[in-house]
C-alpha cells in the first residue's frame, strides 16, 4: 500500500476520516451535535512576539553599553562578536521556544465517542478516537514526566497534556474522569 492509500496516520492509527467513528460519524470533529465535555490545551508561553523584541532589545543594549568604552578603537572588533553571539544564540533559542509554544491538543466528548486532536508546531495532525465506555484514565508518576497523563481506549493508549505541570495533569485528569462518568450517564 502507497503512502497515499495508506489510511493510517501518523501515529500509526486509523485515521477518523478511514475508520467509522462510534455514532456513524467519519470524523468525530465533523459532527454537528456539541460534545458534552470539550477541552483545549497548549503549552504555557509568557513572552510574546511583541515581549520578545522588547527582550532582545534591552539585552542588546545591555551588551553595547560596555562596547561604548571602547567605541572607535581596535579592541571593539574583538569584543563585538561575543555579545553579538549571545544575541543571536538567546533570539534562537527563544524562536524555539515560541514554535514548540503552538502546540495543541483539543479533546471532544460526546455519549457515544471520544476525540482527541493533537495540531503539532510543524503541522502535523494525530488524531485518535474511541467509545467512552471503555476508556479509561491514568495518571502515573514516570522518572521524566510525574503526574503522567493518558487515555486508553480503542486499542491505543495516549498521553495528554505532557507539556502541563502536574497539577495541572492531575486537575485535567479529574475533568476527563468526571466527563466520561457523565457521559455514561447521558449514554444509559
Amino acid at each position: 500500500m502507497t503512502p497515499a492509500q495508506d489510511p493510517r496516520d501518523a501515529a500509526g492509527g486509523l485515521s477518523p476520516a478511514a475508520s467509522a467513528c462510534p455514532g456513524g460519524a467519519a470524523d468525530p470533529f465533523a459532527r454537528a451535535d456539541p460534545p458534552l465535555y470539550a477541552v483545549t490545551v497548549w503549552p504555557h508561553r509568557s513572552l510574546d512576539a511583541r515581549g520578545m523584541r522588547r527582550f532582545l532589545g534591552v539585552l542588546a543594549a545591555g551588551f553595547a553599553l560596555p562596547l561604548l568604552a571602547v567605541w572607535g578603537t581596535p579592541v571593539v572588533w574583538a569584543l563585538a562578536p561575543f555579545p553579538l553571539a549571545a544575541l543571536g544564540l538567546t533570539w534562537v533559542t527563544l524562536s524555539i521556544s515560541r514554535r514548540q509554544g503552538r502546540l495543541v491538543e483539543e479533546l471532544r466528548l460526546w455519549p457515544d465517542a471520544i476525540a482527541v486532536e493533537r495540531r503539532e508546531p510543524r503541522g502535523r495532525v494525530l488524531r485518535w478516537s474511541a467509545n467512552p465506555y471503555w476508556v479509561t484514565v491514568a495518571v502515573a508518576d514516570t522518572p521524566r514526566i510525574p503526574r503522567y497523563l493518558t487515555l486508553r481506549g480503542g486499542g491505543r493508549t495516549i498521553e495528554l497534556g505532557a507539556f502541563l505541570t502536574a497539577e495541572e495533569r492531575e486537575a485535567l485528569a479529574a475533568e476527563i474522569d468526571a466527563a466520561l462518568r457523565r457521559a455514561m450517564g447521558a449514554q444509559g
